[in-house]
């Protein structure tokens, strides 16, 4: 239970769990597609593997002291913008997905897909990581990624930063957003983040959602 709002928190998982759905008759053949299709994302999914070149024992925790994750589209192009446009990092990994929305090719020349998550390390900090995730992650594999990517990296002293974006439509205010000047940056922490925020924190009754709240 959060003590106050705006706390990130663990729940229990519902995810993929929907009572309509399971009240709905499945045919003959939306049972063999359904069958079909989780079949398929099994054997893709056991290949979603974090690679990353740590120089020490492959076996060890990656030592990481700061992680930012891009997660989305725009998140993941504002890195590029005003980050990531200098020769001061390197790209050190990768992870590749499939799903029904974002397919993983064969090709073997890392390049900034809808299929991949590209891992990048600041030549002069290797110990901070930046991480663009612009493919579509299904609830399903949320757990999965987050164990692949942070059961890599050592939890001590590590500080993880989520950029995420979201329609100003969906923002819930009682003002009228058309009327609000975007784009706008609000925040969410945890009770162990004792720096100061950058900007203001997120307001009631607005939440996040998908891999970034995972």
């Amino acid at each position: 239970m959060a003590t106050f709002f705006g706390e990130v928190v663990v729940a229990p998982s519902r995810a993929g769990l929907d009572e309509e759905e399971e009240a709905r008759e499945e045919t003959p053949e939306d049972r063999e597609i359904r069958r079909e299709i989780e079949k398929k994302r099994y054997q893709r999914r056991g290949r979603l593997r974090l690679d990353i070149r740590s120089g020490g024992c492959a076996e060890e925790p990656l030592v990481c002291s700061r992680f930012i994750v891009a997660i989305g589209r725009n998140a993941a192009a504002f890195l590029s913008s005003f980050i990531l446009d200098s020769v001061c990092w390197e790209v050190v990994g990768v992870v590749k997905l499939w799903n029904e929305w974002c397919r993983t090719s064969s090709a073997t020349n890392v390049l900034p897909t809808d299929s991949f998550c590209l891992f990048y390390r600041l030549i002069s900090d290797p110990t901070v990581l930046l991480c663009q995730c612009s493919c579509y992650v299904a609830e399903d594999q949320q757990f999965q990624w987050l164990e692949k990517v942070f059961g890599s990296m050592q939890k001590k002293g590590l500080q993880v930063t989520i950029l995420s974006t979201c329609p100003v439509a969906d923002y819930k205010t009682q003002e009228s957003t058309l009327t609000l000047v975007s784009p706008f940056l609000k925040a969410l922490k945890t009770k162990e983040f004792q720096e100061q925020v950058c900007c203001p924190l997120l307001e009631q009754p607005n939440i996040v959602r998908d891999l970034p709240a995972a």
